[in-house]
């Protein structure tokens, strides 16, 4: 009996985390677009503004959705030389990815507000 109390849980718990990860997936790229619409900043700089708001992104994972933002014209760059290393990439965003933000930002707080109202009936 045990046994399958320990299975479920660890079967929720995963469930749980998968869950978790995804809703994260769904956030970043209006995070990171919020984070570069205050003003021009380096990809470490992305991670660190991240990283203290509790949402953990590796390069791995912040790259190629840089890569796809400007791909999609959301955001530019440009190089700049560095004195300790190799030129560095800043990121900024474009006119439409103002617009596109602002659309996410509407969108975001009615689902906000769904969730806020579902959460309340439940209670």
């Amino acid at each position: 009996m045990y046994s399958i109390v320990l299975k479920l849980y660890y079967l929720c718990h995963m469930n749980i985390e998968k869950t978790n990860a995804q809703m994260r997936k769904g956030v970043l790229e209006f995070c990171i677009l919020l984070i570069i619409s205050e003003h021009e900043v380096y990809a470490s700089d992305i991670i660190t503004k991240l990283k203290d708001a509790r949402l953990l992104v590796v390069e791995g994972t912040l790259y190629p959705l840089l890569t796809r933002l400007k791909n999609d014209g959301l955001l530019s760059y440009r190089w700049e030389e560095s004195k300790s290393g190799p030129p560095r990439k800043y990121y900024e965003i474009t006119d439409s990815g103002r617009t596109f933000l602002e659309e996410m930002k509407k969108s975001w707080d009615e689902l906000v507000e769904v969730v806020r109202s579902l959460t309340r009936t439940e209670n």
